[in-house]
């Protein structure tokens, strides 16, 4: 492992933190001290935190906590942890600014559901992490903002929509972080970053709340983290039924950190590579994702190559449709106003445009396609236990760049075409996780994601800690800007 050059308290991971803070071996005072130094010092050479809130009135807050702990009472496991929520998440009394113009003051009277449950654990609230404009592409950059870089080269993306948490988490800006996913938001940036990002189960984190309640099945929040443990974590302070969302999982409270670790010796795993040459890959991303299938194989498992049997362009089509449909309902009114959709980016504009042109016959037939997809899958995990695929089709690329133009020697005829590999999980609503998996030549990170059947999040969990604790990725290579020199 390589030393750090950085205060030991925002070295710690996440769980280590808390035990320290709960063990009263460090003051939540200390730990806000030690987080707003190194903020300071290191997030300008990234850009990931953004919105940040005055220091005094953070250390207030930390001291708040520690009279609390001294009388004996704990908020739960983020008791004086600060924590920066994805700035597309309402934060009551914080800017939620969805990196566009048209939002750069709101600030939001009430806090959206897994940043209540963060808060409640005990979370302090220090600002946002940056965001592409709405979320839309694998690229952090804003007109507000302007753009979060990757930790490991500041001339290259940090991915996206939660680049910005990505990025803060890998160079310890924050012990653990928050981000949502529709479209790999949660594993792309993760796998540009070489940290650890859980899409979970549809309904596991209930989304919103949101007026279209029964519509809005793509996003989903969910965890980041540098270590498997972090991220069961934060799984366990987001996860659980609300009744304001009728489609969240009712189970119990339950502990996802609880027996991460089991034996793995003869489970079946599928890999899905790049759907036998359908989807375009930079030269190096399937080759390194194909080397880490020996550390499956090395914890016992039974990898071989599988395909879903499923028009993939079908797929695609079906991805189009749906994301045209919700994103039309959430920007409609401001492409309305000519005033405001000026202020929209173009790939918002056309995404507006497409979600006009649809009927509700190909809305309706994206619907039977998405169920067709589901249970492709679902025929998949009669044989398997769990499936592999890439994070990423490409490495991280020039941060000057919205979007890669050509990937594999083939043109990208959409500014998200490039990501096409994500969609699957989105669409069959199923825990996949990035887990990193080593670099390229250059030293850019990548990432492979651990797919399982539906609300098999623990399960997922449980892979992704025995390939964690093989290959120990976040821990051996730290950003750069970090170690000793």
């Amino acid at each position: 492992m390589n030393p750090l050059a950085i205060d030991p308290i925002v070295a710690l991971d996440a769980e280590a933190l808390s035990q320290a803070i709960h063990a009263r071996q460090l003051s939540c005072r200390e730990v806000m001290l030690a987080y707003l130094g190194h903020i300071e010092r290191c997030n300008p050479q990234v850009n990931a935190l953004v919105s940040l809130r005055d220091g005094e009135a953070l250390l207030a807050e930390a001291d708040e906590r520690d009279k609390e702990l001294a009388r004996g009472q704990s908020r739960g496991w983020m008791h004086g942890m600060p924590q920066a929520i994805k700035d597309l998440a309402a934060t009551a009394g914080l800017r939620t600014t969805l990196g566009s113009p048209l939002f750069a003051e709101q600030v939001p009277a009430h806090d959206a559901i897994s940043v209540a449950r963060v808060r409640a654990s005990g979370a302090l609230i220090v600002g946002k992490s940056n965001v592409p404009e709405f979320g839309l592409g694998s690229q952090s950059y804003n007109p507000l903002f302007g753009t979060t870089t990757n930790a490991y080269d500041p001339r290259r993306v940090a991915g996206g929509s939660s680049g910005g948490a990505a990025a803060a988490l890998a160079m310890r800006l924050l012990p653990v972080a928050d981000g949502s996913d529709m479209m790999g938001s949660l594993r792309n940036p993760a796998a540009f970053n070489n940290v650890y990002g859980l899409r979970p189960s549809q309904g596991r984190v209930p989304y919103g709340p949101t007026p279209e309640l029964f519509v809005q099945q793509l996003a989903t929040e969910g965890p980041m983290g540098r270590s498997v443990t972090d991220v069961a974590r934060l799984l366990t302070v987001q996860a659980g039924f609300d009744p304001r969302v009728p489609l969240s999982i009712n189970q119990g409270p339950r502990d996802f950190a609880a027996g991460l670790a089991r034996d793995f010796k003869g489970v079946r795993v599928g890999w899905l590579g790049d759907y036998a040459g359908y989807l375009p890959m930079e030269d190096g991303v399937l080759g390194l994702c194909e080397t880490a299938l020996a550390d499956f194989a090395e914890l016992g498992c039974e990898v071989e190559a599988c395909q879903p049997g499923f028009d993939l362009g079908r797929l695609w089509q079906c991805w189009l449709t749906h994301r045209h449909f919700l994103v039309h309902g959430n920007l409609a009114a401001a492409y309305a106003d000519p005033s405001r959709r000026a202020l929209l980016k173009p790939e918002a504009q056309w995404e507006v445009q497409g979600g006009l042109a649809l009927s509700a016959a190909a809305v309706y037939q994206a619907s039977l396609d998405r169920s067709a997809w589901y249970q492709a899958l679902g025929n998949l995990f009669e044989r398997y236990d769990f499936l592999l695929l890439p994070s990423a089709q490409v490495f991280p690329f020039d941060a000057a760049e919205p979007w890669p133009k050509v990937v594999g020697g083939r043109s990208m005829d959409t500014y998200h075409r490039w990501m096409e590999v994500v969609i699957g999980p989105s669409l069959a609503g199923l825990p996949s996780m990035s887990v990193p998996v080593g670099f390229n030549p250059q030293g850019l990170p990548m990432g492979l994601q651990i797919i399982g059947p539906a609300q098999a999040d623990h399960a997922v969990l449980q892979l992704a800690y025995a390939h964690e604790q093989l290959t120990r990725w976040v821990q051996r290579c730290p950003p750069p800007s970090l170690q000793v020199r």
